[in-house]
């Protein structure tokens, strides 16, 4: 089994897995900081696959779309908590 084949066989379809896993808590939520970090993971997870499908076509631009959508993904992360510790001090 050829490298390529372990990626689009084996790893994929356990990313994709995981991806509807992490969505399925998205939506049940029950609290605010649930959704938050399954939104975290969830991006995490596309991340992951980006940088997977970028190995699978031997291109490293994929790469720096991860990188940013990472950046992206802890900055709101951080907003996120911020917004939920003031929240929490108003009550």
């Amino acid at each position: 089994m050829t490298v390529e084949n372990y990626f689009i066989y084996v790893i994929m379809p356990i990313l994709s897995l995981s991806m509807i896993l992490i969505f399925i808590r998205f939506l049940k939520g029950p609290a605010v900081a649930d959704r938050v970090v399954a939104l975290d993971l969830l991006i995490t997870v596309g991340v992951g696959v980006i940088g997977v499908f970028s190995l699978i076509a031997d291109d490293p631009v994929f790469l720096d779309v991860a990188m940013i959508l990472a950046l992206i993904a802890f900055l709101s992360t951080v907003a996120f908590s911020n917004y939920l510790i003031k929240r929490n001090r108003d009550d």
